[in-house]
């Protein structure tokens, strides 16, 4: 039968392997080390320090924290109390907060810092669920309400391992074991309910595929508030390998450079930043390293077109692709630590232009696919029959099929149970076992799924054709290294335009070399700004059918973000959110467009 619950699991991993190293996190200026056998004590006393605070099984325990060793022992903690988890995004606003935290009936808030109290004290009046709230680096408060880690696990200190085990047996396999909020592109995010068995499916389907072992080290900055961070947390339970964690995603090629991973997961724009970073750089260069640099990926583009074929560079090919490796692809691999074996992409599309521009520096990235409403993982490539421009086979005991609009349906054990508290919501994405996932997409010949575009993203133009905005959107960022984020925009209309945000760190060193002054606001107004940007449209279009082009474009005053509420956590634009807010931009490019047309 294999295991039933998380906790289950874990327990079986301490007892398995209790002097291994488990997770390493960074301490003054190196990383602390942490065995299964440590973990386990610290996570025993978080568990029964809510035991002792009075959480019952499935109820709520919230974390509102950035990715770090302490939201993985809290969760575990959660989890091993009985518990649920509810997971918030450290970025969300207080009137956000309190709507999970009230919708989901949370009790207990783990807040990281005082800066995460303070959010939850200026709504504290409307949070009347919650009887404590434990911070990690914050202060406790006099009244009570607020105290600490420490605190929390100093009350669970005193349990014998005999008595957590049986509060672990407890558990049962189709228990809620986490609410996850999906940040979603509009609307209200919904709790997606998933229990024990979602997860322990997942970490035996990906145990199975043996993408992962033992003797691999992860290196984990993902936000653990979202499914593809929290797949990745539950995996390594069941297979045992080493994880090095850190959530600051400004500290992500110091740290990779130190950890030397074998294995990172990562969403497409931390691929799309080291890109631009890296062509930018070697064109300022210019002359003969600039040379050496095309030449190489010239190579390098040769040898990835064989490796996609399953064949190996010999003779001339091979000798220039050592060449090409030692001059160039050795110091890009090497700002990944020097022994990554693999990067494994998801959570947003990834062009085949990015997979293979990496690939032909000796970087292979695996594409994946899931949902938050399945787990996360649903499918990936596989190292010995990756192909490029697709999500893989699906998981051991995941089904699909491809409904009549070319909707992609998914069934597997990691299917949540509804939508917390929406009935409605819920029978209308699980119709008789299947989920409705709301993307597009085909399934070649040899099982492997292709995402085409989201449904409800699909443009219709007023001709009648169908435009995948994310397909364009995905090449202009391989063909213009100043571009952040862009949006196609054409729905009804009569042609398509384009909303470009530029890399703010790009163009300002774009601008100080061409005489442009000023801050971002001003170069992006300047007309050699737009005059910088326009071939690249022009290339654009070349590779795009005529009711496709962009006939039109704006540079946007300020980059598309998380925090002016263009973009979700896990990076996906609002595209609703910016069309709205630039809509009189939009409505300007068809002012008269009838006669233009």
């Amino acid at each position: 039968m294999g295991f039933q619950t998380v906790p289950e699991v874990l327990l079986h991993r301490i007892k398995a392997t209790p002097d291994a190293n488990a997770y390493s996190y960074p301490s003054g200026s190196g990383w602390k080390q942490v065995s299964w056998k440590q973990f386990g004590e610290h996570v025993k006393q978080i568990a029964m320090g809510l035991k002792a605070l009075g959480l019952a099984n499935e109820q709520r325990a919230a974390i509102l924290c950035n990715t770090r060793y302490e939201w993985i022992s809290v969760d575990m903690g959660i989890l091993c109390s009985g518990g649920a988890t509810t997971t918030i995004y450290p970025s969300n606003l207080p009137e956000e907060c309190a709507y999970i935290i009230n919708d989901s009936d949370t009790k207990v808030v783990f807040a990281e810092n005082d800066e995460q109290v303070a959010k939850l004290q200026q709504v504290r009046g409307a949070l009347q669920g919650v009887k404590h709230v434990v911070t990690i680096d914050g202060k406790a408060t006099p009244d009570g309400w607020v105290l600490t880690l420490n605190e929390l696990m100093e009350k669970g200190k005193a349990a014998s391992q005999a008595d957590w085990e049986a509060v672990c047996s407890s558990v049962k396999n189709g228990d809620l074991a986490t609410l996850i909020y999906t940040s979603g592109t509009t609307g209200k995010p919904k709790g997606v309910v998933l229990t024990h068995d979602c997860w322990v499916y997942e970490a035996e389907a990906i145990d199975e595929l043996k993408l992962l072992v033992p003797d691999d080290v992860q290196f984990l900055w993902l936000p653990l508030a979202h499914s593809f961070g929290k797949v990745l947390e539950v995996a390594q339970l069941k297979i045992g390998f080493e994880t090095a964690v850190d959530g600051r995603v400004d500290k992500i090629v110091e740290n990779l450079s130190q950890v030397r991973p074998t294995f990172v997961a990562a969403v497409p724009r931390i691929f799309e930043k080291v890109y631009n970073k890296v062509v930018e750089g070697t064109k300022k260069e210019g002359g003969i390293k600039y040379s050496i640099f095309k030449w190489a990926f010239a190579v390098g583009k040769e040898v990835s077109a064989l490796r996609q074929k399953r064949q190996e560079p010999s003779g001339l090919l091979a000798l220039k692709n050592s060449v090409a490796t030692r001059l160039v692809f050795s110091k890009l691999q090497n700002r990944f630590g020097g022994r990554l074996r693999y990067f494994v992409s998801g959570s947003a599309p990834l062009s085949r232009e990015m997979a293979e521009f990496f690939h032909s520096a000796g970087i292979l990235i695996l594409e994946g696919y899931g949902l938050t409403e399945t787990s996360a993982a649903s499918f990936v490539n596989r190292p010995d029959s990756f192909k490029f421009g697709t999500v893989g086979p699906p998981l051991p005991g995941t089904q699909v099929k491809i409904a009549e609009d070319g909707e992609i349906l998914i069934k597997s054990r990691g299917l949540m149970r509804g939508y917390h508290n929406l009935p409605e919501a819920s029978a209308e994405t699980i119709k008789d076992g299947w989920l409705y996932t709301g993307d597009i997409g085909e399934i070649d010949s040899a099982g492997l799924l292709k995402i085409t575009d989201r449904k409800k993203d699909l443009i219709k133009t007023s001709g009648g054709k169908y435009v995948a905005p994310q397909n364009i959107e995905g090449k202009f960022k391989m063909i213009c290294p100043y571009v952040s984020q862009s949006l196609v925009h054409g729905n009804n209309r009569n042609f398509c335009t384009m909303l470009i945000a530029l890399e703010p760190e790009a163009i300002t060193a774009w601008a100080r070399e061409n005489g442009v002054t000023g801050g971002y606001a001003e170069i992006v107004k300047d007309p050699r700004t737009h005059a910088l940007i326009k071939p690249f449209i022009a290339e654009l279009n070349k590779g795009l059918a005529s009711y496709e082009s962009i006939k039109n474009f704006a540079i946007l005053p300020k980059d598309l973000t998380l925090e002016e509420g263009d973009l979700t956590p896990s990076q996906k634009l609002k595209r609703k959110a910016v069309e709205a807010k630039y809509k009189e931009l939009l409505e300007g490019f068809y002012a008269g467009s009838m006669a233009a047309a």
